[in-house]
């Protein structure tokens, strides 16, 4: 399987035949394998050094700290979340890796928070660290830009207006999300359990450890090594969705032969809570029905969300 590397900087120009190559590329990416790696990108290497730095100065507080902003203590799914709180491979054990968790930062009286959408909210952040609220929010909203210009790609491939998912951004559900992988020891060397991702794209970041597999159509698991000044792209389960499986929602796994610690930051580009999620135009031939029924994109989001992490199981105590 080849996971090919994609310099999208002219998708930032105006030139239709360039950016209508990009779109190629990126469609047979997502045909064949559902990743890509992905440079030309606006985000500099000295703003990802200081969010890691950002994020490794978190995961360095005294374990009472980050307890202060346990993910538990919040209605929509924000914060600190404790090694082996999530289980992305229900066969195998929990994951080894604490996170933290942030997205869009509804105060608890606006008008779209609420029991009707519940993962819209606000963050919890470290008082810790007193610049971390305002640097980690300029990151988010800079990532998701870099989301839309690759879904922007994506709509050009499926024959659709490059702008047709603007509009279905206006409240993301996006979240960005820092983990940390401790050193492990022992026969495991799974630090993250094959899985698929639960929503639109995903866009990655991770540290010169790597660690990133992905699974080929034959099983085989296939190295993501980091390449400097890129990002891993994967399609997840709702992009799948939305193009009626024309586009790859692929298995992957965090796998440390060494045992070594490692770090990563991905950024998982959701729409509104509303939006409709059905199949897309031109993603479903004449005379067939498509593969799935509509459902929103947070209704979907939640039922993902219930099915991984303990805490929000109906019999959490």
């Amino acid at each position: 399987m080849n996971i090919p590397l994609i310099d999208i900087s002219p998708l930032y120009k105006s030139d239709p035949g360039a950016i209508k190559q990009v779109a190629d590329a990126i469609d047979k990416a997502c045909r064949e394998s559902g990743f890509f790696y992905i440079t030309g990108h606006p985000i500099s290497r000295e703003r990802i050094r200081e969010i890691r730095s950002l994020a490794n100065a978190f995961f360095a507080l005294p374990e009472s700290e980050k307890q202060k902003i346990d993910i538990r203590h919040s209605a929509n799914h924000r914060g600190w979340g404790h090694s082996a709180s999530e289980q992305l491979d229900p066969d195998n054990p929990f994951d080894c890796k604490e996170s933290f968790d942030m997205a869009l930062n509804l105060p608890a009286d606006h008008p779209l928070v609420g029991p009707e959408r519940p993962l819209y909210g606000p963050n919890q952040y470290p008082q810790a660290l007193p610049d971390f609220q305002e640097k980690v929010e300029q990151h988010y909203w800079d990532m998701l830009a870099l989301g839309k210009k690759v879904l922007s790609a994506l709509a050009v491939a499926l024959g659709l207006d490059a702008d047709f998912f603007d509009d279905k951004f206006a409240h993301p559900l996006s979240v960005l999300r820092f983990l940390n992988y401790p050193e492990i020891e022992g026969e495991r060397r799974v630090s993250a359990g094959a899985h698929t991702d639960y929503g639109c794209i995903t866009i990655l970041w991770q540290d010169e450890i790597g660690g990133l597999q992905v699974q080929g159509v034959d099983g085989e698991w296939i190295d993501a090594p980091p390449i400097e000044d890129s990002f891993v792209i994967n399609i997840g389960n709702m992009m799948a969705r939305w193009s009626n499986d024309r586009y790859k929602s692929t298995p992957h796994r965090v796998f440390s032969p060494s045992g070594s610690a490692r770090m990563s930051m991905p950024f998982f580009v959701e729409p509104d809570f509303d939006t409709e999620v059905s199949c897309l135009p031109n993603c479903c031939p004449p005379g067939e029905q498509p593969r799935y029924e509509p459902i929103s994109a947070g209704d979907w989001m939640i039922y993902c969300f219930n099915t991984t992490y303990a805490y929000r199981s109906p019999d959490a105590s």
